[in-house]
């Protein structure tokens, strides 16, 4: 009651006499009803079975379609109604090409409502089958066409994706907003059952009057003054611009800078572990500015398995000299998964299968304890960012592996030699 005396219901201008007009706000799809848009009626009223129009942002005219169902909240189910009214929110079906930020109007209508611009795709993914040794051992929706067909539903869904095929046939190109858009994805049908191969997020350049140029977010942190030294240098160190920089509070500092989205990938779990937990990142479409040079990405190589079978731990303690661990002690692995990080900058293939031989001589002292560090575990988006263009992750409804591109030796050599010609 003390809530209903004090706090005022807000004020809506109902304009029922003008023209119907709604701002599709998000996008949805039904296996009968097809592609569904959802806003609030800005004025006006709407009948089912009328015919309608959808404008964009610049006014012009995408379709002109036959609203076949109108649908709205009743508590949490949706159901069909006869007519929206000014100041509803509905969902329409009967589209089939208008999207988010379009407006949806009365025929005789010729003015958009204005809207913010869908930010467009800076980074793109490759989804592959998963064509390792261990492929369909913990998955069942393995197939490239099972693949699409679950891509091409997500995009009837995600207005921020697009999905195009590859010369090969067995991958996907997915472009999204960041590596962070595409781990839910990922992670989504990982848990619905398939198994991917994922390469390493490249950036969408753009070529205008013979320049490239790359995609810039505006990037806005808050986080504890003693922490923004350390965020400012590693912004810089991904050739990000620093635009701003004022006190954001009692002990907080805002830092807003304009980084190249390239820079960004993999900052996000970076930038968590330097504030300690305490820094709040947000990140926006900026601008295409011209390509401001290579950023520096991973500094060591890796350990690569040169067998197939289960890890022995005597074997990976021998090699923990060389580097960290990925993977413990009785885990699957494959020609060409990689294992570990190698504390030097190349690539380093080893023997994880390797026992301890046996002798009939036993002493005391002889036989040491094995006792394994524990191993190193990514998440999806680490993993993502971890990997060079020569690599992919391996995701299963049970595991998230590391792999050359190349699974044989001799192969990653030819296609090395290729590369450096």
């Amino acid at each position: 009651d003390l809530i209903v005396e004090h706090v005022h219901a807000p004020k809506q201008v109902v304009a029922m006499d003008q023209p119907f007009r709604m701002l599709a706000t998000t996008l949805g799809g039904d296996p009968y009803l097809g592609r569904i848009l959802t806003g609030r009626v800005e004025s006006g009223t709407l009948k089912a079975g009328t015919t309608i129009k959808a404008l964009s942002r610049k006014g012009e005219l995408i379709e002109q379609f036959r609203a076949t169902k109108i649908l709205a909240f009743r508590g949490l189910t949706q159901q069909a109604i006869e007519q929206a009214e000014a100041g509803d929110i509905v969902s329409i079906a009967g589209m089939s090409k208008a999207t988010v930020a379009d407006t949806l109007c009365a025929t005789d209508v010729a003015e958009a409502i204005p809207a913010q611009p869908i930010d467009p795709p800076t980074i793109s993914v490759t989804f592959g089958i998963n064509d390792s040794p261990l492929a369909g051992r913990d998955g069942d929706k393995v197939q490239s066409r099972v693949i699409r067909a679950r891509l091409m539903k997500e995009a009837e869904s995600n207005v921020a994706i697009r999905i195009s095929d590859t010369p090969g046939g067995d991958a996907f190109e997915v472009a999204g907003r960041g590596e962070l858009q595409m781990g839910v994805l990922i992670e989504n049908m990982r848990r619905e059952g398939f198994e991917l191969s994922i390469s390493r997020p490249q950036v969408l350049y753009r070529e205008v009057d013979g320049q490239r140029l790359e995609p810039v977010e505006e990037v806005t942190i808050d986080v504890d003054d003693e922490y923004s030294g350390v965020v400012i240098e590693k912004l810089s160190n991904r050739k990000g611009d620093l635009a701003e920089m004022r006190p954001g509070g009692v002990g907080k500092t805002r830092i807003i800078a304009h980084v190249p989205s390239r820079g960004l990938i993999g900052y996000h779990g970076e930038f968590l572990t330097d504030t300690r937990g305490t820094g709040v990142l947000n990140r926006v479409f900026h601008d295409w500015a011209p390509y401001k040079g290579a950023i520096q990405g991973r500094r060591q190589g890796v350990l690569i398995s040169m067998e197939n079978g289960t890890s022995v731990a005597y074997a990976l303690w021998n090699l923990e000299e060389r580097g960290k661990m990925f993977i413990g002690a009785q885990e699957p692995v494959y020609t060409g998964m990689i294992i570990g990080e190698h504390s030097r900058d190349n690539d380093l293939e080893v023997n994880p299968l390797k026992g301890k031989k046996l002798t009939n001589v036993r002493a005391s002292g002889t036989d040491e304890a094995v006792r394994l560090t524990t191993p190193v575990r990514m998440t999806l988006e680490q993993a993502i960012a971890y990997i060079d263009d020569d690599e992919l992750v391996e995701v299963t409804p049970r595991a998230i592996r590391l792999r050359k591109r190349y699974l044989d030796p001799h192969e990653r050599k030819r296609q090395s030699r290729k590369m450096g010609e």
